[in-house]
């Protein structure tokens, strides 16, 4: 007797690193939802029971990451999982996380100039699934050979970029020995045709050789000159003054006083 509640809509998949969000519309009132994660062969599991939320971290019910999985976003009532009639609800798209979630930011750890050359080391982001020992899994370790990592990098100061490739954790480019380079490093998976490109780590730059100079560019130099040029004129034009000053009182000196 119960008249049909409204049903999600809008349900979207969020995943970095394999840790997974599922978000849809709209804010329940005077129901709840209930979401299920239906794989192709794994047993259907429900999250997120009679939540009044609009998104449910799902993660843990993605753990064979190369299987694809649907979601079920069930518009129930409080006492609705115990009644026999299927509660209205709205299918997701479907989602594959290995081949759908985003490569998240590599960890730069240390990075050299010396020489001609620049030496970049770098960490794998992890994820939140876990080894039997309890540590946690990074995304080399499930992508394995798929995964590869691209360096940018360039002159400081200039706009062309070169870049490197690499399938372990460090790069080693040619440079020019005598400049200071800026990059940044980004993880790929060339095999996938959709998402293929990681976050961008943070850009980090050298500084072989910099002294103040380079620090603060053309307008210290600017400042320095401004500074060196009214030295120059109040030399010049300070004796002037003094020398003016000392005529005009050696004139006065040398008048009769009025009267006399």
């Amino acid at each position: 007797g119960n008249p049909k509640l409204p049903t999600a809509v809008n349900i979207t998949w969020s995943s970095i690193n394999f840790k997974t969000i599922l978000q849809w519309q709209p804010k329940p009132s005077g129901y709840f939802y209930t979401v299920e994660i239906h794989g192709q062969t794994s047993d259907t599991k429900k999250k997120c029971i009679l939540t009044t939320e609009t998104e449910c971290d799902v993660t843990d019910a993605l753990r064979n990451v190369r299987e694809t999985y649907t979601a079920h976003v069930l518009s129930v009532m409080s006492s609705g999982m115990d009644n026999f009639e299927e509660p209205p609800f709205s299918v997701s798209e479907k989602f594959t996380p290995y081949n759908q979630t985003i490569l998240g930011k590599p960890n730069i750890q240390n990075y050299t100039q010396k020489g001609s050359k620049l030496n970049v080391v770098f960490q794998d982001p992890l994820t939140p699934y876990t080894f039997p020992n309890g540590s946690f899994q990074s995304i080399r370790d499930i992508f394995q050979h798929d995964l590869e990592y691209k360096l940018y990098y360039w002159k400081d100061q200039s706009s062309g970029k070169k870049d490197a490739t690499t399938k372990s954790h460090e790069f080693e480019v040619s440079i020019d020995s005598t400049t200071n380079y800026c990059f940044y490093i980004q993880g790929t998976i060339p095999s996938r045709r959709e998402n293929r490109n990681g976050q961008e780590s943070m850009v980090l730059c050298t500084s072989v050789g910099k002294n103040i100079l380079d620090e603060f560019g053309p307008e210290m130099f600017i400042i320095i000159a401004v500074i060196a040029i009214a030295i120059v004129v109040l030399a010049v034009v300070l004796p002037v003054i003094l020398c003016k000053c000392k005529k005009t009182k050696a004139v006065k000196e040398k008048e009769p006083l009025n009267g006399v």
